[in-house]
């Protein structure tokens, strides 16, 4: 006969262990979260504070004038001159011209920056002639001599007519002539007064014409 207080009473024993490696998996995904975010916002911040200056002019389609403003350098490289057809002599007397034009870097606009001068001249038929002034030879500025009626550099002495084409040997070149367009409110036309140049500057010392970009 078994006596009750011999009896053994098993007790089953459930030991519980600490969620130790869960809450590590949670700490490193938070961790990892908060280190993309640290590193991800201030970098696309970042990004669009270097890309405005070129997502602004995208949007204003290159120009800062609003479109109640008529721009001042077009598609194609033309830029309005502030001086009209009528103010060039009709005796084919030329005049030295100032080209001012926008000018972009990363992150500011120059309006109206003086970028060269030019010579213009319109002749007997009304038509309209750019010279850049700039000697082909050295890179000096080339004048115009009103009794000799001529184009003259005082650096070297090369000459040129009134042609643009050189009289002596000393260029290696004639003058770099410039393409010309008369316009009325920004559209071509050959009787306009506006003018238009596609102002440009070309490498010196050489006998070939070549645009420096």
């Amino acid at each position: 006969m078994t006596n009750s207080s011999d009896e053994v009473t098993s007790e089953v024993v459930v030991s519980v262990q600490p969620d130790y490696p869960r809450r590590g998996i949670v700490r490193q995904a938070i961790t990892a979260v908060l280190s993309f975010l640290l590193v991800a916002v201030p970098g696309t911040l970042g990004g669009l504070f270097f890309l405005d200056p070129i997502l602004r002019r995208k949007k204003s389609g290159g120009n800062s004038d609003s479109g109640a403003v008529q721009a001042r350098k077009d598609s194609e490289g033309y830029i309005r001159l502030d001086v009209t057809r009528d103010a060039i002599p009709a005796d084919g007397t030329p005049v030295s011209v100032t080209v001012f034009d926008d000018i972009d870097d990363a992150w500011n606009r120059f309006s109206n920056v003086p970028v060269g001068s030019i010579w213009l001249r319109r002749g007997t038929d009304g038509v309209v002639s750019a010279f850049n002034s700039i000697c082909p030879h050295l890179g000096c500025s080339v004048n115009f001599r009103r009794a000799e009626n001529d184009f003259f550099c005082p650096c070297h002495t090369s000459a040129f007519g009134l042609d643009g084409e050189k009289t002596n040997q000393i260029p290696p070149r004639g003058m770099d002539s410039l393409d010309v367009s008369l316009r009325t409110a920004g559209e071509t036309d050959s009787n306009g007064s506006e003018i238009w140049v596609r102002f440009c500057n070309f490498r010196r010392a050489t006998a070939e014409k070549i645009e420096i970009q």
